[in-house]
């Protein structure tokens, strides 16, 4: 993703997402467009309802990876917790390139 805002989680194996810096981030919503997954929201709009569509893939945090079918629904705004922790417990900024 070319953004200086969102960086690889590090060591991928621990941390297999990608994270919005949020001293970086100005809330300006480009990303958003340029993502081609649809997987950024503005943090208030996180959907704690989000119905995944067939052939998506998540990595919930502290599960295994998967394939939806289609129409299962998730929960989105527990991540919002995990990408501040990112940052402020580690390995966040240590992390960068």
């Amino acid at each position: 993703m070319p953004s200086e805002n969102i960086v690889p989680g590090i060591p991928e194996s621990e941390w297999p997402w990608y994270y919005i810096d949020p001293d970086a981030c100005i809330d300006c919503g480009a990303c958003m467009t340029e993502c081609p997954f649809e997987a950024i929201f503005e943090e208030s709009e996180v959907p704690d309802a989000y119905k995944m569509s067939a052939g998506q893939e998540r990595v919930p945090h502290g599960e295994a990876r998967y394939t939806a079918k289609g129409g299962e629904i998730v929960d989105l705004t527990p991540d919002i917790q995990y990408n501040y922790d990112y940052f402020s417990k580690g390995p966040g900024y240590d992390a960068r390139p």
